[in-house]
């Protein structure tokens, strides 16, 4: 397998990373640009180290993975994404209902100090699990290859984080666009790419 066709390869295997990354910043707009910046740091390493998992790993537990690798990401992103939907569909029926936008703004920073609407580190985790257990499959084929795996897991890696920092940009833009909606499209997105990975 040439460089080429591993560039690809890391293109098409960050393209889950690089939507839930734009995802989340319609969610969390809220958020600092130094705390969203984690995005493209979790998902590029783990795009590095599935595969180095699965490559490894591979004959032991890739029949298992691979089988149920749709299940598991559909849960996980149907999950959020539903909660994003559920928190948008909130915040929108909050503010036709509200007399003051100052007093909705008030209120939308309280429930983001009180932890209710965060990015934590454990939904990164999560998240980045599902859009990289493709990676791990990956990694498996590639014990059939002549392939550097170190050199090809860097560069997904380093291809998955560069995307995701786009994506960052793109979503901050769209979400100023879509305003309150944009954690609902957010939520529709990654149902999306659960169903995706569940049907695909």
């Amino acid at each position: 397998m040439g460089l080429l066709e591993i560039l690809m390869l890391g293109v098409a295997l960050a393209t889950d990373a690089f939507s839930v990354t734009i995802s989340n910043t319609f969610a969390f707009d809220d958020h600092r640009f130094s705390r969203l910046m984690r995005m493209p740091l979790f998902f590029g390493l783990f795009q590095f180290g599935m595969p180095l998992a699965g490559y490894f790993v591979g004959g032991i537990v890739a029949e298992l993975i691979e089988k149920y690798a749709g299940i598991v990401s559909l849960a996980i992103l149907g999950f959020i994404g539903s909660n994003m939907l559920y928190s948008g569909y909130k915040a929108l029926k909050e503010d036709a209902s509200e007399e003051d936008e100052e007093e909705a703004q008030q209120g939308a920073q309280q429930e983001a100090q009180q932890g209710v609407i965060t990015l934590s580190y454990g939904k990164l985790v999560f998240q980045a699990v599902a859009t990289a257990i493709d990676a791990f499959a990956v990694g498996v084929s590639f014990r059939a290859h002549s392939v550097d795996i170190l050199v090809a897991s860097a560069l997904f890696g380093i291809i998955t984080a560069i995307l995701c920092t786009i994506a960052l940009f793109i979503g901050k833009k769209l979400g100023s666009l879509l305003g309150d909606r944009a954690e609902m499209v957010g939520g529709v997105v990654l149902i999306l790419i659960g169903l995706k990975a569940f049907f695909g």
